[in-house]
This record gives C-alpha cells, sequence and structure tokens, in this order.
C-alpha cells in the first residue's frame, strides 16, 4: 500500500500535462501511486497517459467513456486509490520539489491527520511566481494537531482540494465525493473540514498553481458560472444533516457564500452580457433562505450584504460605483498629502545637491535601518578612532536609535535631515543600498560593505531564480552597483562572485570583512561578560544555532525539536536560538537550557560567548571559523534550497565542519564529540584558509586608511592564519579543543 494516491483528471491539458505528471514522478519521495483520469479528452492527452503509464509502474491510467467534468473524474480516480493519502493535482498545475517528502513528513510529526492543508503560489504565463497572501494563516504550532474550531481562521484559504492531503479511511468512512459541476470544491471542502476531527498545516509551497492566459474555465464567459447556487446548496443541506456542526459553522458559512457570490457577480469576464440581474435574484434568494442571523460583519462587508439582500441589479451597480469612487476619492487625497510632503522634500535634497560636498562627514547605514552593526558598524567606529576629523552619523529607524554610539549622530529615514546628510556627506557607507533616489555626486566616495561571503546565489545569478528575486528589479540593480567606489571582500571567493554578478566599475577592497576584526580583538574577560549578560550559566557549551531563511517558505522552518536535543545532549548543554531577522518571531519560546537571542542586537557577541555554531546555509559561517571554534552543518532541505535559491558549492562537500543529514546525526555527532574532534579541526583549517585569508583583525584599519586617509601604500600588512590567536570559548567544559592545522587541510572539491 503506498503513502501517497495522487490523482490528475485530466482535460484538454496537453500542452501541460508532461510538467505536471514529471513533477509527481521525480519527487524525491518516492512511495506513491499516480491515478491520472482522461476524462475523454478530445487532444492527444489520452496518448500522453498511456505513454507516461508504460514508462513507470507507479502511474494508473483510466480512461472514461464520456466527459463527466472535473469532480466526477476524481471520484472516478479515487476508486483506483489504494494509498493512506489522497491528493488532488490539478493537470496544469505542478507540485514543488520535495513536497511530498515535506508532507510525509509533517504527517508523521503530527500524527497521522486527517487532512493536512498545505501552501501554494500562482505561478503566471509570465515566469512571475506569487505566494498565497494568506500564508501566515498555516503557521505551524508544534507537533500536535487540531479541530477547525481552534483555527477557523483557515476557511479564509482558498476553498480548493489541491492544496491538501486527505486521509483515505477518513474520506471514505464519512462517505465524500465531489459533486458534479462548476466550483465543485466549495461542497467537498467546507465540509471536509467542518468533519475531519485532526487538522494540520505545513507552512511550505507545494503546489504551483498555473495562471494560464488563456483557456482556464474560471475566466471564461459562460452560464456555468449559475452552477455556484447548486453547489452551495450542497454544503447548507450538509449543515441541515449535523446540526451539531450547523450551530457552529451556519453564520461563517453564510459570510462566505455571501463573499463568494459577489465575487462571481463582479467579476467582468464570467458572466454572460445580460445574465447579472438574473444571478443578482438568485443571490438575493440564497440569502434570505440561508441567512443566519447574528452574523457580525465589517462596514464594507455590510454593504455588499445589504445590496445582495436587496437583489437589484440597478441598485447594486449604482451604490457600488459610489462606494468606489468615494474609496478612490479617499485614496486620491492621501496620496496628493503624501506626494505634497515628498515634493517638498525632494525640493530640499535638491537644493542641497546644489551645496558644497562637506569632506568631514560621513553616513553610515545598515539593513534597510535596522540598528548599528555589521561592516558599516565597525568601520564607524574605525573612523572615529584613526580619523576623528569626520564627524559620523547613522540612519536608522527611531526604533534601533538605542542601539547607536553616543558620539554619531542619529538621523530617521525620509526626513530632511536625512536628506541634507545623503546630498552633502563625502562618505557613504552601507552593506545594502541606500534610497534609490540618491544621486551619486561628483566628490562623494560610496562604500558598499556587502554583509557575508556569498554561498548563495546573489546578483544577477537571480535573474532565473524567480522565488529568490521575488520580483526584483535587475536593472535597478545595476543602477545602484554603478554608485559605488569601493567594493569589500573577504576572500578571493566573495572577490570574483561580486565583480560578476554586480558588473560595475567599482574598486574590490580584498581587505577582510571589517565586522570580523573583534574576533581577534575580544579577550576572555570579553567572553565572560557577554555570556554573563546572555544568561549562559557557568561550565556548559553553549550552542548557537542559526538557520538561515527559507526562499520558498512564509514562515521559518522548524526541522529541529530543540527540546528534544537538549534531553538528548544533557544538563551540560544549552542553545541560543538566532531566528533570521527576515522572519520576526524567535524559533522556539525560551526556557532554562532554550535561550531566544534573535533581539540581541550584536551576533558577533553571540558567536564569541558561544561554543559551536549549528547552521545550514548561512553566510554566519564563513565568519564564524574566524574564531576557529566548531561549526556543524544541520540542512535536511538541500534539494528544496537549490531549487529555489542555489548556491555556488555544495557546502557538504566542503564543509567547515561536521554535517548532519537529519537530528539523529546531530545528536551523534555531539554525544560522541565528533563536532569537536581531529576530523571537525581538519575541515575548519581548510575552510579557514580558503575564506579567512584577510579577516585577521585590522580589516577596517586598512580601509579607512586607504579610503579616507589616502594611504595607498604602507597599510597593514595580513597576519598569516598560523599566527593569529583569536579569543578561546568559555565553555565547553573547560576542555581544550584541538587547534586547526592548516598544513593539513581536507581536500577541497
Amino acid at each position: 500500500m503506498p503513502r501517497f494516491s495522487v490523482i490528475v483528471p485530466v482535460y484538454k491539458v496537453q500542452a501541460y500535462l508532461h510538467a505536471c505528471l514529471e513533477s509527481v514522478l521525480r519527487q524525491s519521495f518516492t512511495d506513491l501511486e499516480l491515478i491520472v483520469v482522461d476524462d475523454c479528452s478530445p487532444d492527444a492527452c489520452g496518448a500522453l497517459i498511456d505513454e507516461c503509464a508504460a514508462r513507470d509502474t507507479r502511474v494508473t491510467a483510466v480512461h472514461l467513456t464520456e466527459n463527466v467534468g472535473l469532480g466526477r473524474a476524481r471520484n472516478a480516480g479515487m476508486e483506483h486509490a489504494t494509498g493512506d493519502y489522497l491528493i488532488f493535482l490539478d493537470s496544469d498545475d505542478t507540485l514543488t520539489p520535495d513536497s511530498l517528502h515535506a508532507i510525509s513528513d509533517r504527517i508523521k510529526e503530527t500524527d497521522e491527520p486527517d487532512v493536512l492543508i498545505y501552501d501554494y503560489a500562482r505561478t503566471f504565463w509570465s515566469g512571475e511566481a506569487v505566494r498565497n497572501q494568506f500564508a501566515g494563516l498555516l503557521k505551524e504550532d508544534g507537533s500536535t494537531a487540531f479541530p477547525l474550531s481552534e483555527r477557523p481562521g483557515l476557511l479564509r484559504l482558498l476553498m480548493v482540494a489541491w492544496n491538501k492531503a486527505y486521509r483515505r479511511d477518513f474520506i471514505e468512512r464519512e462517505a465524500f465525493t465531489f459533486p458534479p459541476g462548476l466550483y465543485e470544491d466549495t461542497p467537498w471542502t467546507y465540509p471536509v473540514l467542518m468533519k475531519a476531527g485532526t487538522i494540520a498545516t505545513l507552512d511550505r509551497v507545494c503546489v504551483h498553481y498555473l495562471q494560464r492566459r488563456r483557456g482556464s474555465i474560471l475566466r471564461t464567459t459562460t452560464r456555468r458560472h449559475f452552477d455556484i447556487f447548486e453547489q452551495y446548496e450542497r454544503v447548507f443541506a450538509f449543515l441541515d444533516q449535523h446540526p451539531e456542526l450547523s450551530l457552529a459553522w451556519r453564520s461563517l458559512l453564510f459570510r462566505r457564500m455571501v463573499d463568494h457570490l459577489t465575487t462571481v457577480f463582479t467579476k467582468r469576464d464570467r458572466l454572460p452580457r445580460g445574465s447579472r440581474p438574473e444571478f443578482l435574484r438568485k443571490a438575493r434568494t440564497h440569502y434570505r433562505r440561508y441567512r443566519a442571523p447574528g452574523a457580525r460583519l465589517r462596514p464594507r462587508t455590510r454593504l455588499r450584504h445589504g445590496l445582495v439582500r436587496l437583489g437589484t441589479h440597478r441598485t447594486y451597480r449604482t451604490l457600488w460605483t459610489a462606494l468606489r469612487l468615494r474609496t478612490r476619492a479617499g485614496r486620491y487625497a492621501a496620496t496628493a498629502r503624501r506626494r505634497t510632503k515628498g515634493a517638498a522634500l525632494q525640493l530640499h535634497y535638491r537644493i542641497q545637491l546644489c551645496l558644497p560636498v562637506r569632506a568631514d562627514r560621513a553616513v553610515f547605514a545598515s539593513y534597510w535601518g535596522r540598528g548599528y552593526g555589521c561592516n558599516p558598524g565597525a568601520l564607524e567606529a574605525a573612523l572615529r578612532e584613526h580619523a576623528p576629523h569626520i564627524r559620523t552619523a547613522w540612519i536608522a529607524d527611531p526604533a534601533h536609535h538605542h542601539t547607536l554610539p553616543t558620539a554619531t549622530r542619529r538621523l530617521r529615514p525620509g526626513t530632511a535631515a536625512y536628506w541634507t546628510a545623503l546630498a552633502r556627506s563625502k562618505y557613504l557607507v552601507n552593506n545594502v543600498n541606500f534610497d534609490r533616489r540618491l544621486v551619486k555626486r561628483r566628490g562623494q566616495v560610496m562604500i558598499q560593505t556587502q554583509h557575508g561571503t556569498p554561498l548563495k546565489l546573489m546578483g544577477l545569478d537571480l535573474q532565473d531564480r524567480p522565488a529568490a528575486a521575488r520580483g526584483m528589479d535587475f536593472a535597478a540593480l545595476l543602477r545602484n552597483a554603478d554608485k559605488w567606489d569601493y567594493v569589500l571582500s573577504s576572500n578571493r571567493h566573495s572577490t570574483l562572485i561580486w565583480e560578476r554578478v554586480f558588473p560595475a566599475s567599482f574598486t574590490t577592497l580584498e581587505y577582510g570583512y571589517p565586522r570580523n576584526d573583534i574576533y581577534q580583538r575580544a579577550t576572555s574577560a570579553d567572553v565572560a561578560r557577554i555570556r554573563e549578560s546572555i544568561g549562559i550559566p557557568r561550565g556548559t557549551t553553549a550552542i548557537l544555532y542559526a538557520p538561515t531563511h527559507r526562499d520558498y517558505r512564509h514562515t521559518q522552518l522548524r526541522s529541529l525539536d530543540l527540546e528534544r536535543l537538549l534531553h538528548n545532549l544533557g544538563p551540560r548543554f544549552v542553545v541560543l536560538t538566532r531566528a533570521h531577522h527576515s522572519y520576526g518571531a524567535p524559533l522556539a519560546p525560551s526556557s532554562d537550557r532554550l535561550i531566544d537571542v534573535s533581539d540581541h542586537p550584536s551576533v558577533e557577541s553571540l558567536c564569541l560567548a558561544s561554543d559551536a555554531l549549528v547552521t545550514d546555509y548561512s553566510s554566519l559561517m564563513f565568519d564564524y571559523v574566524n574564531l576557529d571554534r566548531p561549526v556543524v552543518l544541520h540542512a535536511e532541505d538541500q534539494q528544496a534550497y537549490e531549487a529555489a535559491r542555489g548556491t555556488y558549492f555544495d557546502v557538504r562537500e566542503f564543509p567547515p565542519g561536521a554535517v548532519a543529514r537529519d537530528q539523529d546525526e546531530l545528536t551523534d555527532i555531539f554525544v560522541t564529540g565528533h563536532w569537536r574532534g581531529s576530523r571537525s579541526a581538519q575541515l575548519r583549517a581548510a575552510f579557514r584558509d580558503r575564506f579567512c585569508v584577510y579577516d585577521d583583525g585590522r580589516a577596517a584599519e586598512r580601509v579607512v586608511r586607504h579610503v579616507v586617509l589616502g594611504e595607498t601604500g604602507g597599510l597593514p600588512s595580513v597576519a598569516p592564519l598560523a599566527d593569529r590567536h583569536p579569543v578561546p570559548a568559555a565553555g565547553a567544559a573547560g576542555e581544550p579543543l584541538p587547534r586547526a592545522d592548516a598544513s593539513r587541510p581536507a581536500p577541497r572539491p
């Protein structure tokens, strides 16, 4: 018996069918059967299905003798299903790589729920991919499944069959089937979710929902859209048969019905000409028949419901037009105010551009106004030390002003002072980009510090990675790069990448990353002070867990059960969890030995406080090995990550330390001591030799002396790796770590 029965109904999709079927058969998870139902398609679909079945024994071809429609074709597929779970996939859509593996793992983690709901992305014919706007509803709250009553907001998701996995014995026990007609998913999805005893969610894009330029039935003008009334009759008939569900859900489903009816009514390309009055009259009949008293409505929704209740087409059209005009007028007024303010600020900026550049001014920013830190922060401190005649200012949102040194002027983005600083400061330093409206003046010097060694694809290399690029304007990216005078690099690998993916006329300063200077300058007293401020108990081994973000997920991946890991490792260990800043939420709540440090202003301090790093594809590993402390890689989604983002080399083939394929291996690496053994030290030495040549503690000084003080010769020479003595770790029960021996490097890939 296979784990999954994937059912694909097929009708007039010969151009899309191969991609659909291959997306299933090429899954890394292979315990499946693929049931393809030919709904008497008049094109070559039938032959394509037979060819696929001949190539792969997992494929079952079902040929219907007459066209029965999408719903009944799915029913025919269910009659042949033998899997534990049913998955429906429309024949012009595709599964994302490794999605079945992720679905299987989540089902197992949540103890075999009746229904698992996963996410999708709309993939347009132009190549653009847009994730479901309600993806936040799919957050994964631990490993416990739940009834619909605990998360009713899930009914706001698109009510379709193909974004869920259904336990087959649950579907058969309740005798659920698809009805005929258009909108067949409505009387299937609502009853299934209401009747399910346990539901789980998976915060992962598993389906690419193709938005065809032509040919979609929902974008076809036809009277078949009147089928929606019969489908909602089936939904409310189901509620009548189950009074206990009707009491809980009738009011909500009534509101959903009215919203759905008004959506169909207002779409210009659905109802045939002259049929709108009839549609609205039928909507009025359904409104009066299924109305549930006590439903709370927002003002805008209340108007829509009132117009449906009246059922007069002219009244609806008149009032709806008036509402749209009123809303539009309000938007115009707000836009006018914003534009007036913006125009005044831009006029101020243009005036400032006519005034002389101030040679004694420098303005800094990092991470789009998040606060003081990273390479710009280290450069700002070095500038005040080595060039005290330069007055510095820092651009940050007010919420982060507390992180700024008292000697540095605070600038709020978008203010007159902000534009003055951008117009008249000689030195402009950032690790991302300044406002796109910034005009680079003659006499200004812009330093692009970057914010990590590139493992994941960057710049122009993202042109064929829509999930990672997220609508990036590559022309604007190059215009920004044209403003850079200097780009910092910490190794030859970075230099080659930056110059290729940001093709511009900047000068690369292969001086090391200023933010890594602290690793060679900090003392044991500094480490002890930081550990105490974080709350790390004396004598314990502190593991810093810092995974990077996933371009294919809305919320962060929680692939580790950290409480279980700590239980297995014992009281000697604590874990510091550092969530990626793009998610805005901790990886796990803090407990006695699980400390959330996501909001800590300095990741460098966290590295100093820890004894080992556990990460996946984060560039933090390139910085951390400067401390010559152990790094362990843990990444279970390598194929999905490569498909969505891609990397410049397989870090598992050239790692900075031990590699764990799952949680059990990660536990063994720490329990056995392999994390800090001689082989791990050898791998770390080779990694440092390749990526840490220039990070000797004087990178910021070299940049300041070259760029600001104009010293082209006599810069501080780079200390060899063997002569560096980074501050030792304070934990690990006081046991010495094997030293990284650069004379015995591991083989390079």
